[in-house]
């Protein structure tokens, strides 16, 4: 089910202010596999990469996209640009019209976004040409679109550097990228972006490759900026501290999805998702002699290729419910855990009573496992669950039954929760079933 919340949501409410209107936005990728598995018929692969993501964002205001690597942050950032073809949806900028739909625009018209949306990329030693010197760096967009030449061209990279704090100009115009220190070269990438006067700045993690001390001045200078400029931020990032600094609202984004959004106020003083929870608990405290609960989530981000049924974070959630779509991988998960505890003996024996685990692969709400006997697995099982009562899987079992030489395991259908207005936030889990 797509990420859209309820038309009374306030991201969805059209204005003369909205720069960019996101509708049930896909990004998905094929994995096309190697010439065996195409010839044997194996099935292709799709990763959703942004998978039905609704969105509004305002003239003037920063928009943080915050999540773990693997999240579909950077892929949405791309999409806005129309580097990322749309599968599905839209990206409307500036309008209805078939002519202001970013994944529409051809010719002219794309080279005319790219001079009103720029990206200031993550890093700033990638990011730059080593064979050009700052001056042709930074103006070389003014180049590319003829917008400048000769003494206006120079002028212009003089007025950038210096708005970027990198003065006096005279020391830094002939100089190369190698030249400069790490956060003097993100000013440099910045100046490059503005140069055009753009609308919009998509900040892709734009701080996480410089030395703790020049990461504050770098989201000030962005601050100024905005103040001076009337920019509009997409601020990219899976650090919430710098996200709290910087952001007028934020979306936490989890395996293509928006499962939060809200004002950062409220995001920081409220969370309600257990994914924005736990990413709040995994902030560094700065005070050493005060010793906080950490409810990191357990194991990996999913495969985007097969994400898990029902919530997408489930198979992580410490307060998960019957309905949030239990599986067969789920099974196989709780059982390799097991037995990373047990002996080899042990494991051998376990494993002469399941057979092949090959049906755990699937991911189906019904599954059969078993090949010594109905009551030996049963009984394999009742162990599992009482070396770990709590665990939200067993919530989730609607039945087991006796199926031949083993047993069938039936999960409780679940639910695909839709972001969902909650107090001052919209919250895509079913612990939030809505304010009605």
């Amino acid at each position: 089910m797509p990420t859209r919340p309820d038309d009374t949501v306030a991201d969805r409410e059209l204005d003369d202010d909205l720069v960019l209107d996101i509708a049930d936005l896909s990004v998905h990728f094929a994995l096309q596999g190697n010439a065996l598995s195409r010839l044997l018929g194996m099935r292709s692969r799709t990763v959703k990469a942004v998978d039905g993501i609704t969105l509004g964002i305002r003239r003037g205001e920063v928009v943080g996209l915050v999540g773990e690597s693997g999240s579909g942050k950077s892929t949405l950032g791309r999409a806005l640009l129309g580097l990322a073809p749309a599968t599905e949806g839209e990206i409307q900028y500036h309008g209805t019209s078939g002519d202001a739909e970013v994944s529409a625009m051809r010719g002219k018209r794309l080279r005319q976004l790219r001079t009103d949306l720029q990206m200031v990329f993550q890093d700033p030693h990638a990011a730059l040409n080593p064979s050009m010197t700052i001056e042709e760096a930074v103006g070389h967009p003014l180049v590319i679109h003829g917008r400048a030449k000769g003494p206006e061209l120079r002028a212009r990279v003089v007025d950038a550097l210096e708005r970027v704090g990198l003065s006096p100009v005279e020391n830094f115009l002939d100089k190369y990228p190698a030249d400069l220190s790490g956060g003097q070269k993100q000013r440099a990438v910045i100046a490059r972006a503005i140069i055009l006067e753009p609308e919009v700045l998509i900040a892709d993690e734009p701080i996480s490759m410089l030395d703790m001390s020049v990461r504050a001045k770098i989201l000030q200078l962005m601050l100024d900026l905005k103040r001076d400029l009337g920019l509009t931020y997409v601020y990219i990032t899976h650090d919430l501290a710098s996200a709290k600094y910087f952001c007028d609202r934020i979306a936490i984004m989890y395996l293509g999805r928006i499962v939060e959004i809200g004002p950062t106020e409220e995001i920081f003083a409220n969370p309600r998702h257990p994914y924005t929870k736990a990413l709040l608990a995994a902030i560094p405290d700065p005070d050493p002699d005060r010793q906080l609960p950490r409810t990191i989530p357990r194991g990996e981000i999913p495969d985007a290729a097969a994400p898990p049924l029902g919530c997408s974070f489930h198979p992580r959630c410490p307060v998960a419910r019957a309905e949030c779509g239990w599986e067969a991988r789920d099974l196989r998960a709780l059982l390799e855990g097991h037995w990373t505890r047990r002996s080899a003996d042990e494991y051998d024996a376990d494993r002469a009573v399941l057979g092949s685990l090959d049906a755990l692969d699937e991911s189906t709400t019904s599954v059969t496992i078993g090949t010594g006997g109905a009551a030996a697995v049963r009984d394999l099982l009742a162990r599992v669950r009482a070396e770990a009562p709590e665990e939200p899987i067993w919530q989730g079992v609607r039945s087991i039954e006796d199926d031949g030489d083993g047993v069938r395991i039936d999960f409780v259908d679940g639910v695909d929760p839709a972001l969902r207005r909650a107090g001052g936030a919209d919250v895509a889990c079913v612990l939030y079933p809505g304010d009605g």
